[in-house]
């Protein structure tokens, strides 16, 4: 890979709408459980892991962590939420700080759906789902760090679900109000829209489930009310996990439901399609090759605009994806933990920090602020 900032393919600018974005190393969104509690309220601490993310030799684009829009889309201890005016205050000493380093950001909306303990429900009650069948995964309800098993959901009724629409048209009016560029929804990794969007975990009848048009009435919904509620298609975007199987949602037919889909999407003129490509770099999917190029297609053929790329990409091979015409911007995951102006070491081929797991989710500054940049490169 060519150390030339001028002429690697991602440190190039792109354009999203009307922003004007420095590079196509994009950060992608992480859930690091650092909100204060109770009330799940952005924080300081979380104001300064962004802005050492931000500005020149960061990233062109920050998608803030997965943010519940309602008290009944969370289901993990300390995640910021975009429900209360208390969080709307937090998330502006977020967008504040990475503003003035040039920097910006956008909100990733999140209902969890099923994936969810009733310890984290309000008044202790079930989860919501689009059926009553459980996800089989675990969580974590406090700050031991313990997870505990994931409780049984409660379907949802199809008179319920508009007003869950609502509450990601608010969580996008949330976003607005507190100083973001932009939002993100969150229909990937076995969340409540993803499982709606599955034939393997949506089975359920009447106007949102079994036929591919009523699983997909739902996101859709969703979709159009946040850019109504935005104002901007452009500055909305959409997350997909196409071929995964996490938490047991899978799909029968990946290629025809997510490009049928993408091209709703892409009929909305959303700003940008974010997938998730796969879990295990190391064990591609061998769907990857023909299943995305159709995703992608029709979200573009529906009048979308660009197409982010995400899972388990090094930057060699983010390089290669922009110049060969795959994707137009890479959004990076874990190297982001590790190395806060990871753009910057792209363009002189590193040295690049390694993270620490056992950090990833909860605790303090440890593996969330202090991880060292590059010598003369700009910081907080």
């Amino acid at each position: 890979m060519t150390s030339n900032a001028t002429t690697n393919p991602l440190l190039t600018p792109i354009g999203l709408g009307d922003l004007e974005l420095t590079n196509r190393v994009w950060m992608a969104p992480l859930t690091r459980s650092r909100s204060s509690m109770p009330g799940n309220v952005p924080n300081a601490l979380m104001a300064e892991y962004y802005e050492q993310r931000a500005g020149v030799g960061g990233s062109g684009l920050i998608i803030a962590e997965a943010t519940p829009v309602s008290d009944r889309g969370h289901g993990y201890y300390a995640t910021p939420g975009i429900h209360t005016d208390t969080q709307v205050e937090g998330w502006k000493l977020v967008t504040d700080a990475v503003h003035a380093r040039g920097g910006h950001i956008v909100l990733q909306l999140w209902h969890v759906g099923r994936v969810s303990s009733s310890e984290l429900q309000p008044n202790g009650d079930s989860p919501l789902g689009p059926t009553d069948v459980p996800s089989g995964s675990k969580t974590y309800v406090d700050d031991s760090g313990t997870r505990v098993d994931n409780s049984v959901p409660r379907a949802l009724r199809d008179d319920e679900i508009p007003g869950i629409v609502e509450q990601f048209a608010r969580g996008a009016r949330n976003a607005k109000r507190a100083g973001f560029d932009g939002v993100e929804i969150h229909g990937a990794n076995s969340y409540l829209l993803d499982q709606f969007t599955r034939d393997g975990v949506n089975t359920r009848d009447g106007d949102y489930g079994g036929t591919l048009e009523k699983r997909l009435r739902f996101p859709i919904e969703v979709a159009r009310a946040v850019v109504d509620a935005w104002g901007d298609a452009r500055r909305v975007g959409y997350r997909i996990s196409p071929l995964s199987e996490h938490k047991d949602v899978r799909d029968s037919d990946p290629g025809l439901t997510f490009s049928t889909l993408a091209r709703e999407l892409g009929a909305l003129g959303l700003g940008y399609l974010h997938a998730v490509e796969t879990w295990d770099r190391s064990n591609a999917d061998p769907r990857i090759e023909t299943v995305i190029p159709r995703i992608v297609r029709a979200f573009k053929e529906g009048g979308g605009s660009l197409y982010v790329a995400n899972g388990d990409i090094d930057p060699e091979r983010g390089a290669a994806m922009i110049d060969s015409g795959w994707a137009d911007a890479i959004a990076f995951g874990k190297a982001f933990i590790a190395n806060p102006d990871l753009s910057a070491r792209i363009g002189v081929g590193g040295p690049f920090n390694e993270w620490d797991s056992d950090t990833f989710y909860g605790g303090d500054a440890r593996g969330y602020t202090d991880y060292p940049a590059l010598s003369g490169t700009p910081t907080a």
